[in-house]
């Protein structure tokens, strides 16, 4: 690396991959942290906030997670120092979305199409050359380090790039959520609906986070009307179609399935070659065509981990001075890769992640009780376990409360057939798993 800020975006994007940090969580809090200072002889790094809120967050909650990017990076330990923006010493209480400040990477130039994403390109191309008048609202799902949010800073580049005077809105459901909350503890909906609703261009980032959110969505069902009457672009992104975005009012799945859903698939062989190939040119990083295949034959489902093995490539081969080996490409994978934590945490994670899912509980998973809802979400978390960590029916009995081989047995016939026998549903479960092995 040439410089502080080289290395602190290299962090970002270290973080940004990091599966225990939501996408919407890193697009609140994360996005729009700045380098400031690093104090090589006290090991301090200085971050810049645009707020106090924000600043104090970070600083509390995730200043261990950036401390350990950095040393992945730098090979040593700093401390961490999280500050307000000079400018920005008044204390804010709302979350700023960006208005068309977006790094010049995320273009359709940079975008590498493929069969998996050629339709949702396509479509977004449409969008920013026609806001407005086609696609509206356009709908574009997959699971998560696919490029959807990448396909929306483009649309945003483009369009500020054809018409800068046109007013673009990039947030996210989360952030959406944020700032109603604190206009209502502020007794200013007026200046909430005025943010939302005076602008050109909508993009809103992961909006399956309004499930279970009833009152967010009744105002961001209104805040859709009032843009789409008066022809105001509406883009969204999700990590699964409207059908499947549970407790989604039916009159705002209406909302979302009346424009176009185009939807993201993971790459195949030659396109994650040529991702790992443009990324290694944006860093004038020379790397042998056997590596440039290895590396996309390791990372298989996930766009954002090859990004973020090419950095890592990048970065160890800066710091030493070396051309890139086999060896360096290893040792990057295995940074970026998810899939080498021990058994025992991912078992927990994967019972978390699908309890979250079914909106039950850990422990309802693991008791003995006999809901619906429960049952089913017990028998996925067992077909899932064992087709994700490839553990033996005792040990997956053991993790799930103590359960007998013949139930373990059991609950997988029992998914099986039922995958074969629902379309959706397989489709569903095959989703968890790609998602849980980013």
């Amino acid at each position: 690396m040439d410089s502080f800020s080289e290395i602190f975006y290299q962090v970002m994007e270290l973080c940004q991959a990091d599966p225990e940090l939501a996408t919407a969580t890193y697009n609140l809090f994360f996005a729009d942290l700045e380098p400031a200072d690093f104090d090589m002889d006290t090991g301090t790094v200085s971050i810049a906030s645009p707020n106090e809120f924000k600043q104090k967050l970070v600083q509390q909650k995730y200043s261990g997670l950036i401390s350990r990017k950095f040393k992945e990076v730098l090979g040593f330990e700093v401390n961490i120092e999280i500050i307000v923006k000079a400018e920005n010493n008044a204390a804010e209480t709302v979350s700023e979305p960006a208005f068309a400040d977006v790094k010049d990477e995320f273009t359709f130039d940079t975008f590498v199409v493929g069969a998996g994403n050629r339709f949702a390109y396509a479509a977004c191309q449409r969008v920013a050359s026609s806001p407005g008048t086609v696609y509206n609202p356009l709908f574009i799902y997959g699971r998560s380090g696919l490029g959807k949010t990448h396909l929306l800073l483009a649309i945003q580049n483009e369009i500020k790039r054809t018409n800068p005077a046109a007013r673009i809105l990039y947030t996210t459901s989360e952030n959406f959520s944020n700032d109603m909350v604190s206009f209502l503890a502020q007794k200013n909906m007026e200046e909430f609906h005025n943010k939302y609703r005076n602008v050109d261009v909508l993009l809103i980032d992961d909006v399956q986070f309004l499930q279970n959110k009833m009152g967010f969505q009744e105002e961001f069902f209104h805040t859709f009307n009032a843009l789409t009457q008066i022809k105001k672009q509406i883009i969204i992104t999700s990590d699964r179609p409207p059908k499947e975005i549970e407790t989604l009012t039916d009159r705002l799945r209406n909302r979302f399935e009346s424009g176009l859903l185009a939807d993201i698939q993971p790459p195949d062989v030659e396109t994650r070659m040529a991702i790992v190939q443009k990324k290694a040119q944006q860093y004038n990083l020379k790397m042998q065509p056997q590596i440039v295949e290895f590396i996309a034959n390791k990372l298989k489902n996930n766009i954002r981990q090859l990004e973020c093995a090419v950095k890592k490539i990048s970065a160890i081969a800066s710091l030493n001075n070396a051309e890139v080996t086999l060896e360096m490409a290893e040792s990057a994978i295995k940074d970026v890769q998810t899939d080498n934590m021990p058994v025992a945490v991912r078992t927990e994670k994967i019972i978390e992640y699908i309890a979250n899912f079914y909106g039950v509980t850990p422990e309802d998973i693991t008791s003995n009780k006999k809901n619906a809802n429960i049952v089913l979400a017990r028998q996925v978390a067992v077909y899932v376990l064992r087709e994700v960590t490839g553990q033996t029916l005792q040990t997956i009995g053991e993790a799930i409360g103590g359960k007998n081989h013949s139930t373990i047995n059991y609950s997988i016939t029992l998914i099986k057939n039922k995958m074969l026998d629902e379309p959706d549903f397989k489709n569903t479960v095959f989703e968890i798993i790609n998602n849980l092995q980013e």
